[in-house]
């Protein structure tokens, strides 16, 4: 019975990643149709975020069709193997896209320049924006970007095919331990999915002004505290039942670190500034340090409820 409810599993999994990642793939056979035709990309005709989406959706249907073969491999290692796999995958698509393809406007630039571009604003804003402070022009590429950018994707990657590996063991050895918290887990890394799709489409609302509105400040603040939270309770999965300091510190380490290195990825972005929450002391740089008391509290926050939610879960 195990094995046959497996199959369904695994067959439901790969129908449904297939089907959510349709319209990044769409995207890519967009664009590769387009270079094909034309050597360049059109800039009205270029799809938004085909970075990193196309090749995240490639690395995780990859990632769980090749379950079975991960299985078989090591019973123990096969979520590792999947996630080397899959990562590899990723930035071996990624960069064929980055530096394959042209986007064609003024003139013409590689796919990676472009895309830096819209981490400031919405796309429609990109010419009308007014903050100099940090102007970064169409072509003014620096690779020191990429790594929240990357660091994003491998927390998708991961905390998703955790989801799928960790539902197909509790199948197959009928072991409910980890129940709980892998349903804690799909649901954090689908909302931070979810809010990672609502970037890409609005910026959160970004005119490109070092001070944010409110709509953005709560967007913002949320989405750095869920990825921490999200790569918390992915660490969290693998402490349960352990002792306190692994169970709970451990993760939650984890969550601070996660949204601090994701502070220093947009400080990298913007040219050692950060966007600004508001005004004020709460606001503002403490001292020499650019993190505002405002930052420190949302990175302590992300480590707070990711210990809240371990406990819960080792309790039961």
């Amino acid at each position: 019975m195990n094995g046959k409810n497996l199959r369904k599993f695994y067959i439901f999994s790969l129908t449904a990643i297939i089907i959510a990642s349709s319209y990044p793939i769409y995207m890519g056979v967009r664009v590769v149709g387009e270079m094909l035709r034309n050597g360049a990309v059109f800039l009205e005709d270029y799809p938004k975020y085909v970075i990193p989406y196309t090749p995240i959706a490639i690395a995780v249907i990859l990632g769980v069709l090749f379950m079975p073969v991960f299985h078989r491999m090591s019973e123990k290692l096969d979520f590792l193997c999947s996630a080397v796999f899959s990562t590899v995958i990723f930035f071996v698509a990624e960069r064929l896209m980055e530096t394959k393809i042209l986007v064609l406007g003024t003139e013409a630039v590689v796919l990676e320049s472009w895309q830096m571009s819209l981490c400031y604003v919405p796309p429609e804003a990109y010419q009308t924006r007014t903050w100099e402070a940090v102007d970064v022009l169409l072509g003014g590429y620096s690779p020191a970007f990429k790594l929240h950018f990357y660091l994003i994707s491998v927390v998708l990657i991961v905390s998703l095919l955790n989801c799928f590996y960790g539902f197909a063991k509790m199948i197959r050895f009928e072991d409910y331990t980890k129940k709980k918290v892998l349903v804690i887990q799909t649901v954090a890394s689908l909302a931070f999915l979810g809010m990672c799709i609502w970037a890409c489409f609005t910026s959160f609302y970004r005119t490109g002004e070092i001070t944010v509105s409110v709509i953005s400040t709560v967007l913002m603040a949320t989405f750095f505290a869920l990825m921490g939270i999200t790569m918390g309770v992915f660490v969290g999965s693998f402490t349960l039942g352990k002792n306190t300091g692994m169970s709970m510190l451990l993760p939650a380490a984890t969550s601070i670190l996660t949204t601090l290195a994701m502070y220093i990825g947009e400080m990298i972005l913007l040219s050692g500034n950060l966007y600004r929450f508001g005004s004020g002391f709460f606001f503002d740089g403490i001292g020499g340090l650019i993190l505002a008391p405002v930052d420190l509290l949302i990175i302590l926050a992300s480590g707070g409820i990711t210990a809240l939610i371990c406990k819960v879960v080792n309790r039961y």
